[in-house]
């Protein structure tokens, strides 16, 4: 687990990582003639994730840093799965992020210059044609003790391989029916260097270059030189790829291209309580177990987006977790302590009463109204002020009020004194039920002279929030919680066993204040007292929704 000390946005340094000592060392000897040059590259087959969020931050900002440049380049050499509306959310995401890429590239730009560097490979003889099945290749691969076993067709002849491969382009042959493969060692401890396919055979539709292909390069191969066209300094990957990098040299090596990048890996981020396997993640959303990519338990960057975490939020929790070669589970308290830092510096304060109780105050005159000015926020006063009208009847919260208080409870109960933020000081004199004993009113009084003062001669230790009834807006609030209720759901194969039936708790009933009228999509609020929530894409004039973003305080010790 990793423990954080919590401090302010701005107090934020780019912390020293065996990456930017390897950038700063390589620019200290002129390594890559003093440029860096670094790029982001996913493939457009789903939204991003947090996960991808540090990608984000460690290339673009190894380039910043440096007066260097970052790519934004998509992997889409697999039409099946990839889309336009995959490739935008990404665009969006980078953006939101606070990030520009210096020049955007798509694989598919360079399909022709790949295949041509296939034909290079197998002119040189290090590269064959293959039609071997899927089964009897996994069979002949061989395992982590047992060296493979070589295709029949390993030898075949020069001009035959490139007369298949050709054939192989114009749509001869049906998918799966033949591959090309790298001519590395089938002996290799390394069992990625075991004769790698580089290219397979698709009759589908790709969504920028339609049908004009038939035949796709695979990611090890793709990889590499798009790196080297691109002039990349330093290929910044995680740990997984670590193993494929003697295959990622090989291609440069044997192809002599005139740029050879550097691939450093990282441990990626594994965050508890969610799932960042696009897999995993694709299917909550096909199979409706969530609402979209977007849905806010998801971690996805729009989903983020959509409960109300900031940019700023996510960036300082991608810095303060580090880059390292080891991986380790981060905590969900973690990411919501720079949720919350950053909502309490910047989110604007408001009430709401999520579960209401009338409060009748009867001494109140019955047609009076007043205005009083509220502070935005307590610590910046540039943030300004409010109106919040006051009137005879207003809401507070059922939790507030108790006819058999706990032992401590500083709020109202029967016969007792509370003060409403930023109002008066309230009595409660009578308590009316229904017929069922369940509590529908209180009958209050309020003393005329604490409106910002304290009552002479008495004590009132407990403050509520409250809405006025009248000039209340009906809003509906979406409280979420973790999606899994185990702490490493992707452990299990059968995830979606471990999903939380409490996930998501909807209340319709919810009143807030008058000035929320004008809120927009994705404006933060502190709701006092409660929880920092953000204005959902659902809402409207008619009845707001707003998401819960993080609690006020660290729950996860209870």
């Amino acid at each position: 687990m990793v423990v954080y000390t919590l401090m302010s946005t701005s107090e934020i340094q780019p912390a020293a990582n065996f990456i930017r000592q390897i950038v700063a060392d390589d620019l200290a000897s002129n390594k890559h003639n003093g440029k860096v040059v670094t790029r982001f590259p996913p493939e457009p087959n789903g939204f991003l994730h947090i996960g991808h969020a540090k990608s984000i931050c460690l290339n673009f900002g190894i380039a910043q840093e440096n007066t260097g440049s970052c790519n934004l380049r998509f992997d889409d050499t697999n039409p099946e799965k990839e889309s336009l509306e995959f490739m935008q959310s990404i665009q969006q995401d980078v953006q939101w992020l606070g990030f520009q890429w210096t020049a955007e590239h798509h694989s598919s730009d360079y399909f022709e210059q790949l295949y041509a560097y296939a034909v290079q490979l197998i002119a040189a003889g290090f590269a064959y044609v293959d039609g071997l099945s899927a089964e009897k290749m996994r069979e002949y691969r061989g395992s982590l003790t047992e060296a493979g076993i070589e295709s029949p067709n390993r030898q075949r002849a020069i001009a035959e391989n490139l007369a298949l491969f050709q054939q192989m382009r114009e749509g001869k042959f049906s998918d799966g029916e033949y591959v090309l493969r790298a001519k590395i060692d089938m002996a290799a401890a390394n069992i990625n260097l075991r004769d790698p396919v580089i290219y397979r055979i698709k009759h589908a539709k790709h969504h920028r270059t339609g049908s004009t292909w038939c035949v796709y390069p695979m990611y090890d191969y793709t990889h590499c030189i798009s790196d080297a066209m691109e002039g990349i300094t330093h290929s910044l990957c995680t740990l997984e790829f670590e193993d494929h990098r003697p295959l990622y040299d090989w291609f440069l090596d044997k192809l002599d291209t005139a740029c050879h990048p550097q691939q450093i890996e990282f441990a990626r981020l594994q965050l508890e309580y969610t799932v960042m396997s696009k897999r995993k993640l694709a299917q909550l959303v096909t199979d409706n177990y969530v609402n979209g990519w977007d849905d806010p338990r998801l971690p996805t960057i729009a989903g983020l987006r959509r409960r109300g975490v900031t940019p700023a939020a996510i960036r300082d929790f991608c810095e303060r977790i580090g880059i390292t070669k080891k991986d380790a589970w981060i905590e969900m308290s973690a990411l919501e302590s720079c949720i919350r830092n950053d909502l309490n510096e910047h989110a604007p304060r408001a009430m709401a009463v999520l579960q209401p109780l009338r409060v009748v105050i009867e001494n109140y005159p019955e047609t009076q109204v007043e205005q009083l000015v509220m502070s935005n926020h307590p610590q910046q006063a540039d943030m300004g002020t409010r109106i919040v009208p006051f009137a005879k009847v207003v809401l507070i919260e059922q939790d507030d009020f108790a006819l058999e208080p706990p032992a401590k409870f500083k709020r109202l109960i029967a016969g007792g004194e509370v003060r409403l933020r930023g109002a008066y000081v309230i009595k409660c004199e009578r308590v009316i039920t229904d017929a069922q004993g369940k509590i529908t009113e209180l009958r209050c009084s309020y003393d005329v002279n604490t409106l910002g003062k304290k009552p002479e001669g008495r004590k009132v230790k407990g403050v509520v929030h409250w809405v006025a009834e009248a000039y209340s807006l009906p809003a509906e609030l979406r409280l979420y919680e973790t999606l899994f209720t185990a702490a490493n759901p992707e452990a299990d194969s059968h995830f979606l066993e471990a999903l939380n039936p409490n996930s998501l708790t909807i209340l319709t009933k919810s009143r807030v204040e008058a000035s929320l009228a004008t809120a927009s999509v994705e404006n933060n609020y502190q709701f006092e007292r409660s929880a920092y929530f953000c204005v959902d894409k659902d809402s409207k004039p008619e009845k707001l929704v707003f998401n819960r973003t993080v609690s006020l305080r660290d729950t996860w010790g209870k």
